[in-house]
């Protein structure tokens, strides 16, 4: 469900023909739509303003729906439009569609999954712009419970950490915390870590003043002092170097900063909120994480799952992704072999992959129905099976691996073949895991491997994350 911090599914139910009984009511509600009462035209113009969509039964004509759509517009805003029309009524229902339905049921089908898919398929409804908070999906149970309990963090001032997978979602959560909270009208700002040189984050974290290094023509107001009165957000905060985390653990407690090359401290007024796919307990017994600073920013620790294991977000997200790339006088909607087919996947990169599938699906989608032939998988779950960890290597094996790894595929037959993108990753993991066995720590491994420590550690971050075991070395 597409939701502004609220579990409720408004729907407006209009049927010329009978009334909902019990227990088709019960169906309904099980499937998670909210009936709105109408009896009076004030009714229906208030239930129009309120209901994420309108179903209504068409009876041998489309007369109805056109006045539906009219009266919406009327209001500034379009309500999505499921029809109902009766079984066998297939020309009913193409020409629904044609007039902007967004899905057709049969007046006889009552059940729970399928209204639930008619749920998840409904694209959001299009607003005025108004300046209102931004909406995420929340429908899957877990993600249900997720976001209650986000939204009673909001309430507080205490700093939080999220952590989950790569790609699951943690700036989304991130926001919500701002969005729910009593700075959602102050400025929300972000920062990846991982993503800048060393050299970069402390002056984009505490700005600088003129003069303080060659190039500083003009002072520069840092991330902290941009996000007075709001929310910074701090994503891959463990690939943060480990000198600007005793400068971070000083800012959060005196709550001051001073920029670069300057004397006066800046009082600040932020919340925190940081995230990470890693263990910290792990990076806090390496010594690449201080203890102290991480007590300090999980006051609240927030645990995002993958979405293979939150499934009921995987068809709303994808209906999401659809109406935000697809073009605006296009309905995209996916056919039962690709819903099918995405519920069956494992989504091993997570909502960012569920994106990146739907974008790749619309360029390559000639019509308005994304069918399983246009879903485009990424190819991380198809890496090869870790093989067990080499013994202590030399320099000149380690430089030889790569070629060893495509001569044997070579040598293995053509039903054994592998790629050649497959091999080097393949390669590269032998490499690696053989450099931190014969080493005392990752810098030493590092070292060797002729890498960064902080390019080591996001390597193994990433083998953990397709299921590649990535030992532990030693501190």
């Amino acid at each position: 469900m597409t939701v502004q911090f609220d579990n409720s599914h408004p729907v407006l139910w209009l049927d010329p023909k009978s009334p909902i009984g019990s227990t088709e009511r019960a169906q309904l509600e099980a499937a998670g739509l909210q009936l709105l009462p109408v009896s009076t035209l004030d009714d229906l113009k208030q239930g129009l303003a309120r209901a994420r969509l309108v179903v209504i039964r068409l009876m041998g004509e489309i007369g109805l729906l056109e006045e539906v759509k009219k009266l919406t517009q009327s209001f500034g805003h379009e309500v999505p439009v499921l029809c109902r029309v009766e079984p066998g009524a297939l020309a009913l229902g193409v020409d629904a569609m044609r007039r902007g339905a967004y899905h057709v049921l049969p007046t006889d089908d009552w059940s729970v999954d399928a209204w639930r898919e008619a749920l998840a398929l409904a694209p959001r409804r299009a607003e005025p712009a108004t300046g209102a908070p931004q909406k995420f999906v929340f429908v899957d149970p877990n993600s249900q419970h997720l976001l209650e309990l986000a939204r009673r963090v909001a309430q507080t001032q205490v700093s939080a950490l999220i952590v989950g997978p790569t790609g699951a979602g943690k700036e989304v959560l991130a926001r919500v915390l701002h969005d729910a909270s009593p700075r959602r009208n102050g400025p929300f700002v972000a920062l990846n870590c991982a993503a800048l040189p060393e050299n970069l984050i402390e002056d984009l974290l505490f700005g600088h003043e003129k003069g303080a290094f060659t190039g500083a023509l003009k002072e520069h107001r840092g991330l902290f002092e941009q996000a007075q009165g709001g929310t910074i957000f701090l994503d891959e905060i463990a690939e943060m170097p480990y000198h600007l985390q005793t400068k971070l653990l000083r800012v959060l407690q005196d709550r001051k900063i001073t920029r670069l090359g300057g004397q006066a401290q800046v009082d600040l007024d932020v919340r925190l909120v940081a995230a990470t796919n890693k263990d910290l307990r792990e990076a806090i017994a390496n010594r690449e994480f201080r203890e102290d600073l991480y007590f300090r920013i999980s006051a609240f620790k927030l645990s995002i799952l993958p979405l293979r294991e939150r499934p009921g977000d995987i068809l709303p997200l994808a209906a999401q992704f659809l109406a935000n790339f697809g073009l605006a006088e296009r309905r995209m909607q996916l056919s039962p072999e690709a819903i099918e087919r995405m519920q069956r996947y494992s989504w091993p990169g997570n909502v960012r992959e569920l994106q990146n599938v739907v974008q790749r699906a619309l360029v390559l989608c000639n019509g308005d129905l994304v069918t399983e032939n246009e879903l485009m998988f990424d190819e991380i779950d198809r890496l090869p099976e870790p093989q067990p960890a080499l013994p202590v290597a030399t320099h000149s094996q380690l430089m030889h691996y790569g070629q060893r790894e495509v001569s044997a595929a070579h040598h293995a037959g053509h039903d054994q073949l592998i790629d050649l993108s497959t091999a080097v990753k393949s390669s590269e993991y032998q490499a690696i895991m053989a450099a931190i066995q014969s080493t005392k720590n990752r810098n030493e491994a590092a070292k060797k491997l002729g890498i960064s420590p902080r390019s080591l550690r996001y390597k193994m971050a990433q083998f953990r994350e397709r299921g590649m075991p990535a030992l532990a070395a030693a501190a």
